[in-house]
């Protein structure tokens, strides 16, 4: 067990460090942020101080080595466009993106996991091709499409819920409803097929053959071996949810870390995009470690050596 997550750790760090350098390098050949932060009217003098100033003017190999350094005592450096620490702006924005994905993972569980044990149930019927067309559906429409959709249900036509923003708990509805359908669609059809597949299974068969009843049948031996392969699923695409909704919250202004990420590569704010890449990439490598070591524990076949 230690050896096998030590030997994860490594990957990890690796994995996020190949990452950091491939987004340092991405993030400068963007755009350069002189452009939106030096007046139109500035000379020669001013934009070398500004440039200075940002640390601009330095190699890119020191800019990164600097960047590293400072990410390792927990100083992601200074926005350089609001000139506040990366990290307290991150600190603000994240618990919002927290919340309004596990909302979203929880709404899409408790609607996929029935649909997809009835639709693996009745294979073949009218009602499971109705519960496979709304796994498609929700998988081929475009997030930013659906939200837009609902805004003008809800907030337009019905005037029942809020367009955007944070306040209250119906600004979590819509955002919520919009990553949970589409998250759904997809856990409807990963669960109907690791069900479909278990249920052809021989251990299925002979707990049959000894009578036992189907609500036992299916409650004790098919779900337990279908939901492992789900669940290794969810708790990634929980730390996805939780780090970048980018699409979801900018159509409704929502203010979390999906937007934060979007208004940094607007502007070429290079720290901050360091910044949040470096923390989404802690939170998706950890839950992918946690994942694994859970998915050991869910099936005794596998062996952690």
């Amino acid at each position: 067990m230690w050896r096998f997550l030590f030997r994860r750790i490594i990957q990890a760090a690796v994995t996020l460090f190949l990452l950091l350098v491939l987004v340092f390098v991405l993030a400068r050949a963007s755009g350069d942020p002189l452009g939106l932060l030096v007046p139109p009217y500035a000379g020669p003098e001013t934009v070398k101080m500004i440039t200075h100033s940002l640390g601009l003017d330095r190699p890119y190999y020191v800019q990164f080595a600097l960047f590293v350094k400072s990410a390792a005592k927990g100083d992601l450096g200074e926005s350089f466009r609001s000139r506040r620490p990366v990290l307290t702006l991150i600190e603000e924005r994240l618990p919002y993106s927290i919340a309004l994905g596990l909302l979203a993972m929880a709404f899409g569980t408790v609607l996929a996991v029935p649909l997809a044990i009835v639709a693996a149930l009745s294979r073949g019927s009218p009602l499971d091709t109705v519960i496979q067309t709304f796994g498609s559906l929700g998988i081929a429409i475009p997030q930013f499409f659906l939200g837009l959709v609902l805004i003008e249900l809800f907030a337009g036509q019905w005037q029942i819920l809020p367009v955007g923003g944070a306040g209250s708990w119906k600004h979590f509805v819509l955002p919520v409803l919009t990553l949970g359908i589409l998250q759904a669609a997809n856990l409807i059809r990963m669960m109907r097929s690791s069900m479909l597949e278990v249920l052809s299974a021989d251990f299925v068969t002979f707990a049959r053959i000894k009578g036992l009843t189907e609500f036992r049948v299916i409650g004790s031996h098919v779900l337990r071996n279908a939901i492992v392969p789900v669940f290794t699923y969810a708790g990634v695409l929980i730390a996805l949810l939780m780090t970048g909704a980018i699409v979801t919250e900018t159509v409704f202004a929502w203010p979390g870390f999906g937007r934060l990420a979007y208004e940094a590569t607007i502007y070429s704010d290079f720290p901050l995009i360091q910044g949040i890449v470096l923390v989404a990439g802690i939170i998706v490598i950890g839950m992918s470690l946690l994942v694994d070591v859970a998915y050991a524990f869910l099936d005794p076949r596998i062996r952690l050596e």
